[in-house]
């Protein structure tokens, strides 16, 4: 009976201890993945930045609104084009700077001050570029990269002028129907003279950027004497000055015209060369839109009358003023 109960005692502890023990050919336990977030907080890789894409646009939407905020282009990313001036025959060297965006684009071309060329617009393409324009630039004829003789922007360097403003209206992401001109300083006289004596040309509208009046601003026919034609021409010499004084073109235009002009003009003593350019406008009778900075003007005006300037501390943003007023001609 003894040796009976004491093998009954064995197999039973014999049969626990086998129960507890893990099989060796059994599949290890499945253990829960960490969720996506989980792996990315446990683990995530460096940021990066992203590379410049097409904008995608809302469902439903044909192109973005040509004042859509800043798009992230550069004015490092151009192209160079030679466009022929008719007249001279020369080749003009031309840059132009465009956004990233999926659809067509309001352009701005650009005419520089005075004997300068497509180099001496600061970082004025950038910010264009960056508030959605694309930006034309060049060499007019005798400076930059451009052959040919100088002309201080009379006739044949207006010619020049009108062609890039037609050669910019065949450019494939600009839509035709918002290109502007604005003229940096004594670019008026080019900018001024080329669209008054071409007024076929596809042009929206024209902003002024402190350009001098006439010869008495440019080529120190008063006191003071000021500009950089003084001893150029006389100022009795009528033949020259009849190609080279914008306030004897502007009131022949039949778009609008923005002037830009600050406290302290970059050249001129005072904003008297401002007051002849809109009183000039408004002679003309043929321009839709008036303005001076921020102010609609509807009748004469005089140093006495002015209407607000721009500030010294927001002259120094001057290609965001371009693109601000810009945006608001297109509208």
């Amino acid at each position: 009976v003894k040796t009976a109960l004491t093998f009954l005692l064995f197999l039973s502890l014999a049969c626990s201890i086998t129960t507890d023990l893990a099989d060796p050919t059994a599949a290890p336990p499945i253990t829960a993945a960490p969720t996506l977030a989980a792996q990315r907080t446990e683990s995530a890789p460096p940021t990066q930045v992203a590379q410049p894409t097409r904008p995608s646009l809302p469902q439903g939407s044909s192109q973005p609104p040509v004042t859509r905020p800043p798009l992230g282009g550069t004015a490092t990313d151009s192209v160079t084009y030679s466009v022929t001036n008719p007249t001279s025959n020369v080749k003009l060297f031309v840059r132009v700077y465009s956004p990233v965006r999926s659809a067509l684009s309001p352009a701005l071309v650009l005419v520089p001050g005075g004997k300068g060329d497509s180099t001496n617009f600061q970082n004025d393409p950038n910010d264009l570029v960056s508030a959605g324009f694309v930006v034309v630039t060049f060499d007019p004829d005798g400076r930059g990269q451009s052959a040919g003789t100088e002309d201080n922007n009379g006739s044949i360097h207006q010619d020049g002028l009108a062609a890039v403003i037609r050669f910019a209206a065949t450019l494939v992401n600009v839509a035709k129907n918002k290109i502007g001109v604005a003229t940096y300083s004594y670019g008026i006289t080019m900018g001024a003279g080329a669209l008054a004596r071409y007024s076929d040309l596809p042009l929206k509208f024209l902003i002024d950027w402190e350009g001098p009046a006439n010869r008495n601003d440019t080529g120190g026919c008063t006191t003071p004497k000021s500009g950089h034609l003084q001893g150029v021409y006389a100022c009795t010499d009528e033949a020259a000055w009849s190609q080279r004084e914008a306030s004897t073109f502007i009131g022949k235009l039949k778009i609008p015209y923005q002037r830009i002009q600050s406290e302290k003009d970059h050249a001129q003593p005072d904003a008297h060369h401002a007051v002849t350019m809109i009183n000039a406008a408004l002679a003309g009778g043929g321009i839709p839109l008036i303005k001076l900075n921020d102010t609609k003007i509807t009748q004469k005006i005089d140093l006495k009358s002015l209407p607000p300037l721009i500030p010294e501390s927001q002259e120094r943003l001057r290609g965001q003023l371009v693109a601000k007023y810009a945006q608001e001609l297109l509208k």
